[in-house]
C-alpha cells in the first residue's frame, strides 16, 4: 500500500512544481504531512514525551529520510534527464538491502536475493527508458548521479536505523515528528537558496499540496509501523518499492489524456512482477530451511 501510495506522488509533485520552487514546495508538504499525523494521533501527552525522550533519534531520522535525502533527490532532478534519475531513484531497494546485510544479523544477501534485485532494476531501467527516451546529445552528469546514489543511501541508513529500534517509539509519533522536522529542515534550507519560491497559488495547486501531504502521512506512517513489526527483514520490503514505477506508469495511463500503454513499459512490468515473484520464493525457501 505505501509503495501504491508513493506512485500517485509523481503528477502533484509535477504539479505543485510548476507554482513552487522544489525545496521549499517539499518543506512545505512535509510540514502539513506531520502536524496532519499529529491532529490524527490526538494524544498530546504521550505525543510530546515520546517526542522530547527520544529527541536526538527523531533528529537523526529526519535527517536522513527527509532533509537530506529530498535535498539530493531535488537537486539530482535539476541535473539529469528523467530516464536517468528515475532509473538510478528505483535502485533504492538494492542500496536499502545492501545497508542491511551490514547493519543487522538476519537480514543477510543471498544469490536468490541478489537475482531479485537485479531483475527489478531491470525492470525499473526498461519502464524508465521506455517512458521517457532520452534526447540525443543530452549529457549525463556524474554529480547528479552520485546525488542519487546517496539520496538511495540516505534512505537504506533511515530503514535500517527504524528497524534496529523496533519498539522506541510509537510508529505514528515517529513518522509526525520526522516529517515536521525534516520539512522544517528542508524549509530552512529553501530560503538561503531558493529565496521567496512560492510563485502563484491556485485551486490545482491546493489539490496537489493537500494530496502529496496526505500521501505522505499516510505512506510514511505505514512504512515505519511495517519496519517496526517483530521478523520483518528491511530487505524483504524494500522490494515492493519495485512497484511505484508500475504504479506511476498505470496511473499516467488512466489519468493523464497523452500517455497511453506501451510494449517497453509493459514489459518492465512483468520483469518486475517476476523478481518479486523470485523473492517471495526465495523468502520461502530459506524459511523453509
Amino acid at each position: 500500500m505505501s509503495s501504491l501510495l508513493w506512485s500517485s506522488a509523481f503528477a502533484g509533485i509535477k504539479v505543485g512544481l510548476s507554482y513552487h520552487t522544489p525545496l521549499q514546495f517539499a518543506g512545505v508538504r512535509f510540514v502539513i504531512s506531520g502536524v496532519a499525523l499529529a491532529l490524527y494521533f490526538r494524544q498530546w501527552g504521550r505525543y510530546w514525551r515520546e517526542v522530547v525522550d527520544n529527541w536526538k533519534y527523531v533528529c537523526i531520522v529526519s535527517l536522513f529520510q527527509t532533509t537530506v535525502q529530498y535535498a539530493l533527490f531535488y537537486e539530482a532532478l535539476s541535473l539529469l534527464p528523467g530516464a536517468i534519475a528515475a532509473m538510478v531513484s528505483g535502485s533504492s531497494p538494492l542500496f536499502v538491502t545492501i545497508v542491511a546485510h551490514f547493519a543487522l544479523r538476519d537480514d543477510r544477501l543471498n544469490m536468490l536475493k541478489v537475482g531479485s534485485i537485479v531483475l527489478g532494476i531491470t525492470g525499473v531501467a526498461i519502464i524508465s527508458f521506455g517512458r521517457n527516451q532520452l534526447t540525443p546529445g543530452v549529457s549525463v552528469s556524474m554529480l547528479g548521479i552520485l546525488y542519487l546514489l546517496l539520496d538511495n543511501t540516505c534512505a537504506g541508513y533511515a530503514n535500517v536505523l527504524v528497524a534496529k529500534h523496533r519498539d522506541r517509539m510509537n510508529p505514528v509519533v515517529l513518522s509526525s515528528a520526522s516529517l515536521l522536522v525534516g520539512g522544517l529542515g528542508l524549509l530552512a534550507l529553501s530560503f538561503p537558496i531558493e529565496g521567496w519560491g512560492l510563485k502563484a497559488v491556485s485551486v490545482e495547486y491546493g489539490v496537489a499540496l493537500l494530496w502529496l501531504s496526505f500521501l505522505s502521512a499516510a505512506a510514511f506512517a505505514i512504512w515505519y509501523t511495517i519496519l517496526q513489526r517483530p521478523g520483518v527483514k528491511v530487505s524483504d520490503i524494500a522490494m515492493w518499492k519495485f512497484l511505484i514505477p508500475v504504479g506511476g506508469a498505470v496511473l499516467s495511463w488512466l489519468l493523464l489524456p497523452d500517455e497511453s500503454p506501451d510494449l517497453l513499459s509493459v514489459v518492465g512490468m512483468c520483469i518486475i512482477m517476476a523478481s518479486l515473484l523470485l523473492h517471495c520464493y526465495g523468502g520461502k525457501k530459506q524459511s523453509n530451511n
